[in-house]
């Protein structure tokens, strides 16, 4: 079975990246912010986000709320990389910074992509170390294209056998 059909298994309890985008779009932070999946791509290599401004995803101004621009980020690229690397590997989230561009106003969008190259990357790095931590910019931009916030993600990627053998030497001691 391929790797991307068990995630998307287990979060949408399917086969189809449709049917996964419906259940992220259902998920109650996503919902009440007001965050809405447009596309994942069915090899989970590309997944388009967007949010519109509404009245309860809007700060004292009038603009975006950070927390909810900032959320519409999370997550995604960790999933996409765990569907791409496989059950042989442990991805995490483990840092993100954003940094406010300029006031979001209307519809604002994200996307994300994978290439095949940065995959490689990853399983190339985790030859020869035990612990690979790329990281992935975002930029969050407003109806005419305009870079309103930029986030960057820090992922934690490591082989499984990695951790199994680290917990045999602590055991050990």
């Amino acid at each position: 079975m391929k790797s991307s059909s068990v995630l998307l298994q287990l979060l949408g309890g399917t086969k189809s990246s449709h049917a996964l985008r419906r259940w992220v779009n259902l998920w109650p932070p996503f919902l009440g912010a007001g965050i809405r999946v447009l596309r994942i791509s069915p090899d989970m290599k590309a997944v388009d986000v967007e949010m519109r401004l509404r009245f309860w995803n809007a700060n004292y101004v009038g603009t975006h709320f950070g927390g909810s621009l900032f959320a519409m980020t999370d997550a995604f690229y960790m999933l996409m990389l765990m569907a791409n690397l496989g059950r042989d590997y442990i991805v995490w989230d483990k840092a993100a910074t954003i940094r406010y561009r300029k006031p979001g106003r209307g519809t604002v969008r994200a996307e994300f992509r994978l290439s095949e190259s940065q995959i490689e990357d990853v399983r190339e790095k985790l030859k020869t170390l035990p612990k690979y931590e790329p990281v992935f910019v975002i930029e969050v931009k407003d109806e005419a294209g305009v870079v309103i916030a930029e986030v960057e993600k820090v992922l934690h990627v490591r082989k499984k056998m990695a951790e199994a053998a680290d917990g045999a030497a602590l055991a050990r001691l």
